[in-house]
């Protein structure tokens, strides 16, 4: 083999290993080891060279050129799809690019706790920075739209099951609403819609009861009796009498109610208004739609607090009327 055979040799593998060298850095060689978060809003439209260069702005990769050579070879600059991502500086150029052309975008964790009504729902989710808090109400109470989710209801006031979810920005209002109300869907349609039928309950009747639920008690072992509480009086024609059913209808409660309270007229003042109140007051959990469905087998047509989270139930008014002579007035 000839002295210029060999060199001619040595420069060929030599420019391989730079290339295979550079072909490296420029896939796998992240632009640190610190990994340094950071937020990227990629527009929808927007071109891959301005991508690359706000990702190499903010030190999330090394090179925008290499980056888009990178892509190139995959061709991927193509389809890289809009959002909010969240990516960090010890990310490959490989798995940053994975992301932006699988749409991996950023997810925001939000817990939805049971007995949230519509407007804590919205102020939770306005928190997080998901949502425009009025703009969300208008939605969710804007009958056209509910029917649109298969609920023929003025609101969807119950119909938003109470979850921890993980959402993205880009699902914007009607997203996040569509998903909270599929949820609700899913449930109950598998876990409650087959017995409240065999019960003779629709799904407003049962969800209706459930909300008051799980505003009167947050006690397990009292939901299927303030359920039957409840049951018995609608069986009897007796007003439910429930505060929370007031409550709702205020705009501003001060944490005590009064006797003008009880009496100002409201579509849900249990106080008023014999049988169930005009729709849900709250968006009740699995717990609170199963007492619904199954209460207690008990008589009982009265209960008060105890002061403690839980209650005393009675069957006739003057066991009541004692109840709240201890438990209550002996505090006034």
């Amino acid at each position: 083999m000839s002295r210029r055979f060999k060199i001619m040799i040595f420069l060929l593998s030599a420019a391989f290993v730079v290339a295979a060298a550079d072909l490296y850095v420029t896939f796998f060689v992240p632009a640190s080891r610190t990994g340094e978060k950071k937020t990227i809003e990629i527009q929808k439209g927007a071109g891959f060279r301005v991508i690359a260069e706000d990702l190499e702005e903010k030190g999330i990769i090394r090179s925008a050129d290499s980056f888009i050579f990178a892509a190139s070879i995959l061709g991927d600059y193509k389809v890289i799809k809009a959002g909010e991502y969240e990516l960090d500086s010890s990310m490959t150029p490989l798995r940053i690019l994975d992301m932006l052309v699988k749409g991996k975008v950023k997810e925001y964790v939000v817990t939805i706790p049971e007995g949230y009504n519509l407007r804590e729902v919205a102020a939770t989710l306005e928190k997080a920075g998901l949502v425009d808090g009025k703009q969300f109400l208008s939605k969710v109470t804007d009958g056209n739209y509910t029917k649109t989710l298969g609920f023929n209801a003025p609101t969807l006031e119950g119909y938003l099951f109470p979850d921890t979810y993980e959402f993205t920005r880009g699902m914007g209002d009607e997203g996040i609403i569509a998903k909270m109300a599929a949820r609700f869907l899913t449930v109950y349609d598998s876990e409650f819609a087959a017995e409240a039928r065999r019960k003779g309950l629709t799904m407003q009747k049962a969800v209706t009861i459930a909300s008051i639920i799980e505003k009167e008690t947050g006690s397990p072992q009292e939901r299927e009796l303030v359920s039957s509480v409840f049951q018995n009086r609608l069986r009897k024609g007796v007003k439910l009498q429930s505060d929370p059913t007031v409550i709702y209808d205020m705009k501003d409660f001060s944490g005590f109610l009064t006797k003008k309270d009880l009496s100002t007229r409201g579509p849900h003042n249990t106080y008023i208004h014999y049988g169930l109140p005009s729709g849900p007051i709250s968006n009740p959990g699995r717990a609170a739609l199963r007492a619904a469905i199954n209460p207690a087998k008990d008589d009982y047509l009265y209960f008060v607090s105890k002061n403690d989270g839980t209650h005393f139930f009675s069957r006739s008014l003057k066991e009541h009327n004692q109840a709240v002579n201890r438990y209550q007035r002996h505090d006034k």
